[in-house]
């Protein structure tokens, strides 16, 4: 998800570069809604896997 997230990220920075404003503040949020939604389910399972007792391997 966090692939899909820098993606429509970059989509964004292109389509700015080359004055689709609309489209590009469309994309940027997209990207940011798609990183929070990565944030929050990474947050989730750190805390599951703490509640199971498993240590997260970095």
């Amino acid at each position: 998800m966090l692939g899909w997230a820098v993606t429509f990220f970059l989509l964004a920075i292109v389509a700015a570069i080359f004055g689709f404003g609309g489209l590009a503040a469309s994309m940027a949020g997209i990207a940011k809604l798609l990183f929070f939604v990565f944030l929050a389910l990474l947050v989730i399972s750190l805390v599951a896997r703490a509640a199971r007792g498993k240590a997260p391997k970095v």
